[in-house]
C-alpha cells in the first residue's frame, strides 16, 4: 500500500504559503510506516518546531490500474475518507531552498493521519462539492469545498496512474485548503466530512 499525495491543490493555500501556481498537479508520497495508528496521539517529533497540520479529502482505490482514463476514473475508487498531512514546515522550508525533495519534511512516522472511516461515495453526492473542516481545540482552523480544487478526483486519478500503477488500498491524499496552522502539545485536532466528524486526535 502507498500514499499518494497532491500538492498546491488550493489556490489560497498556495497564496498563504506564497508558492507558485502549478500547471501540472505536484506529487508526493508518503511509506506506509508515516501512517499514524489508530486511536494514537501525534507527537511532535524532536527534529521540528513548526509542525503544521493539512486535512484532505484521502481517496481509497479498490482496483488495480494504470493508465486511466479520466472518464472511467471513477470505477477506480467507491469510498472517501479525511486526513491530515502533517508537514514540519521548517524542515520543508530548507528543503525547497536547496531544491531538495520534501520527504524528510512529508513522510516521518505519523504524519499520515486516516480517518477511521470512509464514507460510500455514493452516500456522499456530488463529489466535486464536498465540505470538509478542520478544528483546533474546537475553533474553526481549516474550512474546505472540493469545488475549489485545481484538479478534481477523477483528474488526479488519470495523471498519477500515468506514473504509478494503482493498487488496491492505495490511498491519494488530495490537497489541503487555507487555514494552515502550526500544533502544539495538547492540541486536539477534529477533522468532518460533509458534516459527519472523521477523526479525533490528540498532540503530544
Amino acid at each position: 500500500m502507498k500514499i499518494i499525495c497532491i500538492g498546491r491543490n488550493y489556490t489560497e493555500h498556495i497564496a498563504e504559503l506564497a508558492n507558485e501556481r502549478p500547471i501540472e498537479p505536484v506529487v508526493f508520497l508518503k511509506p506506509d510506516t508515516a501512517i499514524l495508528l489508530n486511536k494514537q496521539p501525534f507527537f511532535i517529533p524532536a527534529f521540528s518546531d513548526d509542525i503544521h497540520h493539512e486535512v484532505e479529502v484521502v481517496v481509497r482505490i479498490n482496483r488495480i490500474g494504470k493508465h486511466i482514463d479520466k472518464k472511467f476514473a471513477h470505477k477506480y475508487y467507491d469510498e472517501i475518507g479525511l486526513g491530515i498531512d502533517f508537514t514540519a514546515r521548517d524542515v520543508q522550508q530548507k528543503c525547497k531552498e536547496k531544491g531538495l525533495p520534501w520527504e524528510k519534511a512529508k513522510s516521518f512516522d505519523g504524519a499520515a493521519v486516516i480517518s477511521r472511516d470512509f464514507i460510500k461515495k455514493e452516500e456522499l453526492g456530488d463529489l466535486n462539492n464536498l465540505e470538509f473542516k478542520l478544528f483546533k481545540n474546537d475553533q474553526l482552523q481549516q474550512n474546505g469545498n472540493t469545488s475549489h480544487m485545481l484538479w478534481d478526483i477523477n483528474s488526479i486519478i488519470e495523471y498519477v496512474s500515468q506514473y504509478f500503477t494503482l493498487k488496491i488500498g492505495d490511498l491519494i491524499y488530495t490537497g489541503t485548503p487555507a487555514g494552515v496552522s502550526r500544533v502544539q502539545e495538547n492540541d486536539v485536532l477534529r477533522g468532518e466530512l460533509a458534516g459527519r466528524e472523521m477523526f479525533n486526535i490528540r498532540v503530544k
